[in-house]
């Protein structure tokens, strides 16, 4: 497929080239080292000694640096931290107990009672309960606050596990990119610089698979690509240079994505974060997890972005 030429400023920008075809190449790769995961995990990693995968832990100070940090070097640990005079707890927690039950040791549930455990709820800066975190190779990464619905909850432990590489127990192969006559229409589209068309393939592709990780990615590429049209990568950096605005800064990290200096949008996003405070700073982490998403768990820059991220916030 031929380049389609990008925004002014960036060196003709492919979406499938620069993000998509990258992250859809290790997205197959990560399915494919799913089994072998599987199979490392069964020998011993995260089960009890009857062989039974281990998914949901009662964690405490004394514990947490051996159940959590040390277990979280081969699995994903998500942390619940609750309180039994909690009413969103208990809607939460009966979720993820459920979700960590599906997963089979995908990754494990550790519950934290916050009044049993409080050094370690303030060691978290945890400000309000049921607040969730994750713990992957002894690295805190954000998470989120407060009861979700049952199909958010689930959308996010589909990252959770995308961090390993393995895939939720039960979940079917993607169909393969050769066999789906649409996701091809959309090749053909964005070869032809159509986005209208791209993005009509991508959505018909949705209707029927409304989890299709591809299109889902695809369709966050083409809103990239538009909300960027006609904006220089180096006239955007001056406006920015020059202020903390986040807008200005979040528009210089979309070129920068768009042209493929990964590196350079995550770290400018991460500086914007640490130096910014209240609804600006929200605003910086919510476009550069917006980012991270783009790119997929399977690259490790992301994922070295989203440790930083965590220090930086914690």
């Amino acid at each position: 497929m031929t380049a389609t030429p990008g925004p002014p400023g960036t060196t003709g920008f492919n979406p499938y080239g620069a993000i998509d075809l990258a992250a859809l190449a290790q997205q197959r790769q990560a399915r494919e080292k799913a089994e072998a995961t599987r199979a490392q995990r069964a020998a011993g990693d995260p089960s009890d000694a009857a062989g039974t995968p281990v998914t949901v832990l009662d964690v405490t100070e004394a514990t947490f640096q051996t159940e959590v940090l040390e277990r979280s070097m081969t699995v994903p640990v998500v942390i619940d931290f609750w309180a039994e005079w909690c009413g969103p707890c208990k809607q939460l927690s009966p979720i993820l107990e459920r979700c960590a039950e599906q997963d089979a040791g995908a990754w494990v549930l550790a519950k934290v009672d916050v009044d049993a455990n409080p050094q370690l709820s303030a060691a978290a800066q945890v400000q309000s309960i049921p607040t969730t975190l994750v713990v992957w190779q002894g690295q805190v990464i954000p998470g989120f606050t407060g009861a979700l619905p049952e199909a958010q909850v689930r959308d996010f432990l589909d990252q959770v596990v995308a961090l390993s590489g393995a895939a939720p127990a039960g979940e079917p192969d993607a169909p393969d990119v050769e066999d789906d006559p649409a996701l091809l229409a959309a090749d053909d589209a964005l070869a032809r610089d159509d986005l209208d068309a791209a993005e009509t393939a991508y959505r018909e592709i949705l209707e029927r698979q409304p989890d299709h990780a591809e299109a889902r990615q695809g369709l966050a590429s083409l809103t990239l690509l538009r909300r960027t049209e006609g904006i220089d990568l180096e006239a955007a950096r001056a406006t920015a240079s020059a202020t903390d605005d986040v807008a200005a800064h979040t528009v210089v990290a979309d070129l920068e994505l768009l042209a493929g200096d990964v590196d350079a949008c995550f770290d400018g996003l991460i500086a914007l974060v640490q130096r910014t405070s209240d609804a600006d700073r929200e605003a910086a982490k919510a476009h550069l997890l917006e980012l991270l998403d783009l790119v997929g768990n399977d690259d490790a820059r992301v994922l070295e972005a989203r440790r930083r991220l965590a220090n930086a916030l914690f």
